[in-house]
């Protein structure tokens, strides 16, 4: 990677805000409990390949709400959060010049490219060694593109841009209500590949499995990019940056409040028909809850306000705690949530894959659920530890070093 003329290094702790901190530090709880799907080996997997479909009363409902709560929501809420941090590094760079020039923006945009190169970097590794559901990579590939196609545009454009990717956005939705319309709910075909075996949890051999990791993560972080690119959380994000919503969210009580109390009603409401799909709650052919069927779809798209919702609610929440002295302790893993990311998979791999000490052949939805509680919690003293005595996240410190350098 070519060397970017640096204006000015990365965030200071005085620049920093509560509430993009606050949400990053709970979405990786919200992550760590998605990703408990992956490591569910030993279970058995209907026609999504995602959660299993059996296990006790209390793991099935644990499989509720994760459907109805997380699923197809907390990766929205990441694209913004990540999206929303783009614009704030760009503004950076361009705050210390009093009137930027081309060439300066020009350097800016080169220096966000860097940094979504690097992203890619690191999710390849993290893909090679423990999870081939990597989101680095994606992100890394999505910035790559919005930052030479957005970042310098004005509002207007951005708008445009919203209109457009909101019709993508809702496209799939025409399929979803002729199939309510009608009462025919199949005929997407269900998927047949379970998402463990892509994943490779179960696989016992340790280079098997990181083939086989590396070869879905190449189609999820490229390929599926695409699809990503398309999504309005990412425009929507560029435009609450540059009108600093997190960073003061009590200038926007009445956006955020409405923006809480519908994307996350919407998004509720469209995993619901989904999970009760799920628990044997209400009878629908099996192509309905396979990964390209109706309610799997409704689900994904009533994904994208309900993660604004949630990104909405961590701004009033953070605006509610803006007059404590002492920030929580989750906020010190906002911080470093690239750190905590990554120490969820080095804690959750070995210990339950296959190739390591394969403890997830023997847990349920539930066990598996406390487990990654655990993990996050761990995550979160270490973080609250790090913070008091001034010491960045460990990936944090080498992602900074290499687009900033020295400084």
């Amino acid at each position: 990677m070519t060397d970017v003329a640096v204006t000015r290094g990365a965030v200071r702790q005085d620049e920093r805000a509560l509430a993009p901190d606050l949400a990053r530090g709970v979405m990786l709880l919200l992550i760590v409990m998605s990703n408990t799907a992956f490591h569910l080996w030993g279970s058995r997997h209907g026609a999504s390949g995602w959660h299993p479909v059996d296990g006790s009363r209390l793991d099935r409902a644990i499989q509720f709400l994760m459907i109805v709560t997380l699923d197809l929501r907390t990766y929205p809420l990441f694209a913004f959060l990540l999206a929303y941090g783009m614009v704030q590094l760009y503004e950076r760079q361009l705050a210390a010049f009093a009137q930027p020039s081309t060439v300066d923006r020009r350097r800016a945009v080169a220096l966000l490219r860097r940094r979504s190169l690097w992203l890619i970097v690191f999710g390849f590794v993290h893909a090679a060694l423990f999870l081939a559901g990597d989101i680095l990579g994606h992100y890394g590939f999505a910035t790559l593109f919005l930052g030479w196609l957005l970042i310098r545009r004005g509002n207007r454009t951005l708008y445009v841009a919203l209109g457009i990717a909101t019709l993508l956005w809702l496209l799939p939705m025409v399929d979803v209500v002729r199939a309510f319309g009608t009462g025919d709910l199949g005929g997407s075909g269900p998927f047949t590949e379970p998402t463990v075996d892509l994943y490779a949890a179960g696989e016992t051999d340790w280079v098997i499995a990181a083939l086989r990791r590396l070869q879905t993560w190449t189609w999820v972080a490229g390929v599926g990019t695409f699809a990503w690119i398309a999504m309005p959380q990412l425009v929507i994000a560029f435009l609450a940056a540059r009108h600093r919503v997190l960073e003061n969210p009590g200038d926007h009580l009445r956006l955020l409040r409405w923006t809480a109390v519908l994307g996350i009603a919407i998004g509720w409401a469209g995993g619901l028909p989904l999970a009760l799909a799920h628990v044997g709650a209400i009878d629908v052919p099996s192509d309905a809850v396979a990964e390209s069927g109706v309610l799997s779809v409704l689900a994904e798209v009533t994904g994208v306000p309900c993660g604004l919702g949630y990104v909405a609610a961590f701004g009033l929440l953070a605006h509610c705690m803006s007059a404590r002295k002492r920030l929580p302790a989750v906020a010190a893993l906002g911080k470093r949530s690239l750190s905590g990311y990554l120490v969820h998979s080095l804690l959750f791999a070995p210990v339950l894959a296959a190739w390591g000490l394969g403890l997830g052949e023997h847990l349920g939805s539930a066990g598996m659920a406390l487990f990654a509680v655990g993990v996050w919690l761990v995550t979160v003293v270490a973080a609250a530890a790090a913070d008091r005595r001034g010491l960045p996240g460990p990936a944090e410190w080498l992602l900074r070093r290499l687009v900033y350098g020295r400084r």
